[in-house]
C-alpha cells in the first residue's frame, strides 16, 4: 500500500504525517486506524502496519518530525487535544485508535473525551491508567528532579540503542540505522518532552486519567508482549476487565514493542480491524 508524508502548518506548529493512499484498504474507509506511537520513537514505528491496514500515523508533538515548542502540552490529554485538531484539519471524524504505549494513553484520552469520533481500540502494551502501577528503575530517575538531567545528558547513541533493545526479545528488533534516526531525533526538544511526560505521571495522575474507561464500550483488543521490561503484564488483565467489550491476546515471547518481537500481531490488527 503506498504512503503518503506530509508536513501541516497546525496551530502548535508543523506538524508530520503519514497517510496511506489508494484503493483497496481494509478496514472502515470511513473511520481509519489511527496509530500513535510511544516513547522515544515516532510513526516510523507504524510503517509495517501502515503499509498492511492502511490508516494515518502522526508524529505526536516533542517526537519526531512535530513541533517540539516549550509551551505545549505533553500529557496524554494535550496529546489527545492534539489528536483531535489533527484529525479536524485532515477531515477526518472517526478513527480506530491503536496505541501503544504512552500513545495508547492518549489515545483512550481521546476515546474518553469523544467516544462518538472512536470506533474500535487496539492497546499494545499500554501504559497502565491504573491505581497501583509504580514505576521501575528508569522511571523513577526520570521523575526525579535532580537524577533525571543527569541520567538524560550521560545517555548516548549507543545507550540508546541498549535501552530500545532491552524492551525487545528479538535480535533484530532495530537495526543500527533505525537507532541512529531515533538519537538523531532525541534532541532537547524530546528530551523536555520526556521529561514533561513523567513530571506529570504519578500514580495519582496516572489512576485519573484512566477513570471513566469504563464507561467506553466500542470493541478493543489489548495484546500485552509478556517480556516488557517496564509495564507489567498484569495489567493486561485490568485493562480487558475495566474496557466494555474486550478481547486480551497475550504474546509470551514479545517484548514492549510486541510487533517487533512477533509479526504476527500485524496480522492480528488487520483482522480486528477488519
Amino acid at each position: 500500500m503506498a504512503l503518503q508524508e506530509q508536513t501541516l502548518e497546525l496551530e502548535i506548529g508543523p506538524v508530520f504525517v503519514r497517510r496511506s493512499v489508494g484503493e483497496g484498504e481494509p478496514g472502515d474507509l470511513d473511520a481509519p486506524p489511527l496509530f500513535l506511537h510511544s516513547i522515544p520513537t515516532s510513526c516510523d514505528d507504524w510503517l509495517a502496519a501502515l503499509e498492511r491496514c492502511g490508516g494515518i500515523a502522526p508524529d505526536l508533538p516533542g517526537f519526531g518530525r512535530t513541533s517540539k515548542a516549550g509551551h505545549l502540552d505533553y500529557t496524554p490529554a494535550g496529546h489527545a487535544e492534539f489528536v483531535g485538531v489533527l484529525l479536524d484539519a485532515i477531515g477526518v471524524d472517526r478513527v480506530a485508535v491503536v496505541g501503544h504505549g504512552w500513545g495508547a494513553a492518549a489515545g483512550l484520552a481521546f476515546a474518553q473525551r469523544h467516544p462518538e469520533r472512536v470506533t474500535r481500540v487496539v492497546l499494545l502494551n499500554p501504559l497502565p491508567l491504573f491505581a497501583g502501577f509504580q514505576w521501575g528503575r528508569i522511571g523513577r530517575v526520570l521523575r526525579s528532579p535532580v537524577l533525571r538531567e543527569l541520567a538524560i545528558g550521560a545517555l548516548t547513541r549507543r545507550g540508546m540503542g541498549r535501552l530500545l533493545r532491552s524492551g525487545s526479545s528479538s535480535e533484530g528488533a532495530w537495526s543500527e540505522d533505525e537507532v541512529r534516526t531515533i538519537w538523531q531525533a532525541f534532541d532537547p526538544g524530546t528530551q523536555r518532552a520526556v521529561v514533561r511526560m513523567f513530571q506529570w505521571a504519578s500514580p495519582e495522575a496516572l489512576a485519573a486519567a484512566g477513570a471513566d474507561l469504563g464507561t467506553l464500550s466500542m470493541p478493543a483488543l489489548v495484546i500485552w508482549g509478556e517480556r516488557d521490561p517496564w509495564l507489567p503484564a498484569r495489567f493486561a488483565d485490568a485493562y480487558a476487565a475495566r474496557l466494555g467489550d474486550a478481547v486480551l491476546e497475550r504474546r509470551p515471547d514479545a517484548g514492549h514493542w510486541p510487533w517487533r518481537d512477533d509479526p504476527g500481531v500485524i496480522e492480528r490488527i488487520a483482522a480486528f480491524l477488519g
